[in-house]
């Protein structure tokens, strides 16, 4: 067999046991297959009956001579053998009916019936000078008859059905053993060649489709049934070839597999040494038939004893239909070709190391395939990348093709280590289902250990803390740390087992040491509050806004004063923790009021008013004297206003800040028309102020006041914009005040009309209405008899009688009830009598 890339389609295999004790004494001539057994012709006259493994169980004596051909019908009860000496003998291998007899010429063929099973169909055909039928008729006779003369001997017959193909030395005929016609003359192309020494191969691919291969030939050919109109004196049926190619070597048989062809060919070559023709090895090849060419599918070549001596005539093709076995006969060799199956497929990729498709291929297949198994695929798989360097892919391989199997992940761990390959591994080591040894997980992390320190913290992070011994590489750190203490990623690392330990407190040491993002959610997560009591100044350092919203959150565990008292020392942390407070409740942290007034005056200047305005629990006299002692004039301006003295605090705006803006402000919030004569008072004798008091005081001031007052000749800017400005005002107050006038009048308009309706309704008096003073019902039992009622506009109902008389001059009446609590329009009379 060639070695190539490409895959052979079909393995070989020697026919052994019986089959070489034969060929060592004789030499093989024939050979026919059934799907039973194999019946074996020699050139010393026996015909062996083989088992498939090539046992005999049988043997014939049936001529001292060269046997040529042996047939069976398809039952394999029956086998024809005809030999060179003229004697042919049909006759039931497992009956006593046998037909014996002698011609006077060399019988190269014999063919007998494929149902010869059947008493009806007791025919065969013998093939010498002629092609003689032989049928047993009355009293079990045999009466032969010709089929065909005259075209030189016959040399190949093939049945199959009712047709019965042949091959003599002008070509290949086809006959319809129904009408008993020839249906076709198929003459040979090469007229040259020795029809004896390169005979014709026939082969019925189906009971229609006849395959011809003669010289470098090939000719497909379909028998087809002609139609009615077409008949005339022509045979009912006809042949048509529809595939025809040529080869490039001699073709010593066919068969067919599937819709391709297996040609078994004789190749002559020019030998090297000599530059003499000579006997090549026989190629078995795969072709697909195309209309008038053929595309080679696999090509071999094969090595069968004596095939430097042996000619196109010598090599014979057989094959077994339903098992797809294709037999090659030589004379001293038997080889047995198989369509390959899927152990074959993984062999083949496997020889070419090719292990990731023999491993798919094992996979795919796993139910079918009986010789290989994924797990020994895979563990070569793994091998190979090894061998290659290829370790990554390798460690990454061993997941999938390892599973759960404990004992093979751990043989391929410390096979890794023996190669210091262990960081390739440690990234694909089965961290749940399956859980190896710790043993397995500590040596691949003092590995990372000793070298890598990032890749040994990476592990620690990914792998679950109970894989391993962790009070033993908590030990390994700490003694790694001796030499390096300051090495941040193992102080991280460290941590981190500490945290996995349950050791929070000393992880949450690193952990601030280190200022890690991690630190407060280590405390949230295992509610690390009473362990921080101690370190809150050494949180708010790392990050003193998530460290504030922390214990404010987690006020019931850390306390308000508890953390004051911790901050002590560092007054700028303590006034960001008491302004987050105070923002958060304005009430919460009031004992620190006094003290916050500090802090802001110190830290957070902006912050101070909002918080002098916000907080009901400072001590306003300190708040003052701090703002004095700093100079915080709008501070104290506040406060001197909020303690009631709003001429002191008009007269700082004004004297130190000089801004007559924020004067008029403060006098507008105030609303004291002695804040106003004094700020006139004090601006009388300033023009800018008197300009700015001019543009704003019109809506609380009459300007008049400070006309008035302007002492004469005093240049004031911009005086005639002001004038403008007020008497714009003015108008405005005018306009406003008749606009609100108008209003006014017509909603009180609205609302006496809607009164007027409303006192105009009609008001039900009925059985269920009573007198709110007698609380007796207020009509009568009687309805003849004369009656008066007083209705009132509320509602309320009464007797004439039952109304004390009033006192007034004027005679309307209000009713007492409603009048009691006010007098209104509501109350007037309605009289009904009757």
């Amino acid at each position: 067999e060639d070695e190539s890339e490409e895959e052979p389609k079909l393995k070989y295999e020697r026919l052994s046991n019986g089959v070489t004790e034969i060929l060592q004494k004789d030499a093989a001539s024939c050979m026919t297959v059934h799907e039973k057994f194999l019946a074996l012709g020699t050139h010393y006259g026996k015909v062996y009956l083989l088992d498939v493994q090539g046992n005999i169980t049988q043997k014939f004596d049936v001529s001292p001579v060269k046997i040529n051909q042996i047939s069976l019908d398809e039952s394999g009860e029956h086998m024809g053998v005809c030999s060179e000496d003229g004697k042919v003998q049909v006759f039931g291998l497992y009956s006593a009916e046998e037909f014996h007899e002698t011609f006077d010429c060399p019988i190269k063929i014999v063919a007998v019936h494929p149902h010869f099973v059947r008493s009806h169909f007791k025919q065969f055909v013998t093939g010498g000078k002629k092609l003689l039928l032989y049928e047993r008729g009355w009293m079990n006779r045999w009466k032969p008859s010709v089929l065909h003369e005259g075209e030189g001997n016959i040399r190949n017959v093939k049945w199959r059905g009712h047709l019965i193909a042949w091959a003599n030395n002008m070509g290949v005929k086809i006959l319809d053993m129904i009408s008993k016609q020839r249906i076709t003359n198929v003459p040979r192309d090469d007229i040259s060649l020795r029809p004896d020494m390169y005979p014709c191969s026939l082969c019925w691919k189906d009971n229609l489709t006849l395959i011809i291969g003669w010289g470098n030939s090939v000719k497909i050919c379909s028998v087809k049934e002609r139609h009615a109109s077409e008949m005339r004196d022509l045979p009912n049926r006809y042949v048509e070839i529809v595939f025809q190619f040529d080869t490039e070597f001699y073709i010593s048989g066919l068969a067919p597999i599937c819709d391709q062809l297996v040609i078994l060919s004789y190749v002559k070559e020019i030998s090297e040494k000599t530059e003499v023709e000579c006997c090549a090895r026989p190629r078995l090849d795969i072709v697909q038939p195309l209309p008038e060419s053929c595309e080679e599918i696999s090509s071999d070549a094969l090595t069968v004893r004596g095939f430097q001596e042996n000619e196109c005539r010598d090599y014979h093709l057989e094959y077994s239909e339903g098992e797809s076995l294709f037999y090659i006969i030589s004379p001293r060799d038997v080889v047995v070709a198989k369509e390959r199956d899927q152990d074959d497929h993984i062999d083949w990729l496997l020889e070419k190391k090719k292990y990731e498709e023999a491993l798919m291929a094992a996979e795919i297949s796993q139910k079918t395939i009986k010789k290989h198994k994924i797990l020994d695929i895979g563990l070569a798989y793994i091998n190979h990348l090894v061998e290659k360097g290829e370790y990554d892919l390798a460690a990454r391989k061993c997941q999938k093709i390892l599973g759960k199997n404990t004992e093979l992940w751990e043989f391929e761990v410390y096979k890794f280590k023996e190669i210091g390959q262990l960081k390739a591994i440690s990234h694909y080591l089965p961290r749940r289902d399956p859980v190896l040894k710790p043993l397995i997980y500590e040596m691949v992390l003092h590995e990372f250990l000793e070298s890598d320190y990032e890749g040994f913290a990476t592990l620690i992070k990914e792998w679950p803390g109970d894989l391993y011994n962790n009070t033993i590489i908590v030990q390994a750190v700490v003694d790694h740390l001796k030499k390096d203490p300051q090495n941040r990623t193992l102080l991280r690392t460290l941590a981190e087992l500490y945290t996995y330990d349950q050791r929070y407190g000393r992880a949450l040491e690193i952990y601030l040491t280190l200022r890690h993002k991690d630190v407060f959610q280590l405390i949230h997560k295992h509610n690390l509050f009473s362990s921080i009591r101690d370190k809150i100044v050494l949180l708010m350092d790392f990050d003193s806004e998530k460290a504030v919203n922390m214990l404010l959150d987690n006020e019931d565990k850390i306390s308000i004063d508890k953390v004051v008292e911790e901050l002590e020392n560092r007054p700028e942390l303590q006034h960001v923790y008491l302004h987050k407070l105070f923002k958060r409740d304005h009430h919460k942290g009031q004992r620190y009021h006094e003290k916050q007034i500090s802090l802001y005056a110190e830290y957070d200047r902006p912050n101070l008013l909002p918080f002098l305005r916000d907080s009901t629990h400072c001590p306003l006299e300190k708040a003052l004297e701090i703002c004095q002692q700093r100079n915080f004039v709008e501070e104290t301006v506040y406060l001197l206003s909020r303690m009631g003295n709003s001429r002191s605090a008009l007269k700082m705006i004004m004297e130190e800040l000089q801004d007559v803006d924020k004067a008029i402000e403060f006098a507008k919030e105030q609303d004291d028309g002695e804040l106003w004569e004094d700020l006139i008072l004090y601006s009388i004798d300033k023009p800018p102020f008197i300009t700015g008091l001019l543009n704003n005081i019109g809506t609380h001031v009459d300007p008049i006041l400070l006309i008035h007052r302007i002492k004469e000749g005093m240049e004031i800017p911009n005086l005639r914009d002001s004038l403008v400005k007020i008497l714009q005002d003015y108008n405005l107050q005018i306009l406003l005040r008749e606009g609100c006038k108008k209003i006014l009048v017509a909603d009180s308009l609205s609302l006496l009309k809607k009164m007027h309706r409303t006192q105009m309704k009609g008001v039900l008096v009925d059985e269920e209405n009573i007198c709110e003073s007698c609380l007796s019902p207020i009509l009568p039992a009687d309805a003849s008899k004369s009656f008066s009622v007083v209705v009132f506009h509320c509602r309320h109902m009464f007797h004439r009688e039952c109304l004390p008389v009033s006192n007034t001059v004027s005679s309307v009446q209000f009713c007492n009830i409603c009048s009691a609590k006010h007098r209104g329009p509501g109350s007037a009379v309605l009289e009904m009598k009757k």
